[in-house]
């Protein structure tokens, strides 16, 4: 239980320590802006690029996990769709926010360092497809639902802006740039493989610390009724998801499994946010689903830490 503890505490603490910075130090929500480009331009595309360039380039084409991956975050997005627009009367926009809620985890910020320090290098493969994944499908679904409100946009706007946002995210470009290193077996000067590493290291504590601050300066007005479904599909059923259908898709190696169960748990991504004040929709009961969703995830993270690191899930149902 202590070498849990000591998995743990470090992730949640920078987490917790954001967060009571954020909500005892008076400064202005533009002070993060810096650091947020640091952490989204430059930080975490290092770390995605070097776990990928580092890793066997045929661990990287698994077909069969991706399709794991897809589908059980399509799944998820299924059931918290629907979610949201029973409780927001068919609103589509609304409902595409509160998909998010319910289906992104945080695999962005939290992810990759967390998988790293359980399960060891043998989780970057893994971590980086379900990013990746993730990514391209969230960042694809949400504007297509959004573009039905019909809100004089074209579909061919819309596919071109998909394709845009897919293809430019910092994050992708470094997981393919990390990919091609891979199956070039390409290694970097040892100037820049030093500087890689010091921006690797770097990404999750300026990533978590963020996390916690971001969500401190989201005032907690009132608890939309929605919202514990949504966590609830979120935390525990994301998990139970991701099983089945590494179940279907399987068998993979017991990393990559334990990797996506781990990541399938994670609370809701600060992206759900973002996508949120992008919109215009949903915007206060995005905020207070990361809050929420991150404060939980310190117990049922824990927890699935401890079951896994414990062999108590089986890692195939049938």
């Amino acid at each position: 239980m202590s070498d849990l503890f000591g998995l743990a505490f470090p992730f949640f603490g920078l987490i917790l320590l954001g967060y009571f910075c954020g909500r005892r130090v008076k400064l202005p929500e533009a002070g993060l802006a810096w650091l947020s480009f640091f952490i989204i331009y430059v930080a975490l595309p290092a770390l995605f690029y070097r776990i990928v360039a580092q890793t066997p380039f045929h661990e990287l084409a698994n077909p069969a996990f991706i399709l794991a991956v897809l589908a059980s975050t399509a799944t998820m997005s299924l059931l918290a769709l629907g979610v949201g627009l029973w409780f927001r009367k068919g609103n589509i926009g609304e409902a595409a926010i509160a998909l998010t809620a319910g289906a992104y985890a945080n695999v962005g910020y939290m992810g990759p360092g967390l998988t790293l320090a359980a399960f060891g290098q043998a989780a970057a493969s893994p971590a980086a497809l379900i990013f990746a994944t993730d990514s391209m499908f969230f960042f694809t679904v949400v504007p297509l639902l959004m573009a039905t409100r019909g809100r004089g946009e074209s579909l061919g706007h819309t596919f071109v802006l998909i394709a845009k946002r897919v293809l430019t995210h910092p994050f992708n470009i470094a997981t393919l740039l990390g990919v091609l290193a891979a199956a070039f077996e390409f290694k970097e000067p040892d100037a820049l493989s030093r500087m890689l590493d010091y921006l690797k290291n770097a990404a999750a504590p300026c990533a978590l610390f963020t996390l916690g601050v971001t969500v401190a300066l989201r005032p907690l007005k009132r608890v939309p009724v929605e919202l514990a479904p949504l966590l609830s599909l979120k935390l525990f059923v994301h998990p139970f998801v991701a099983l089945v259908s590494l179940s279907v898709f399987g068998p993979f190696s017991p990393v990559w499994e334990q990797t996506l169960l781990l990541m399938a748990a994670l609370p809701p991504a600060l992206n759900v946010f973002v996508l949120a004040r992008q919109y215009h929709v949903f915007v206060e009961e995005a905020s207070t689903a990361v809050l929420l969703g991150t404060l939980s995830s310190v117990v049922t993270v824990t927890l699935m830490l401890y079951l896994l690191r414990e062999h108590l899930i089986p890692l195939s149902l049938f």
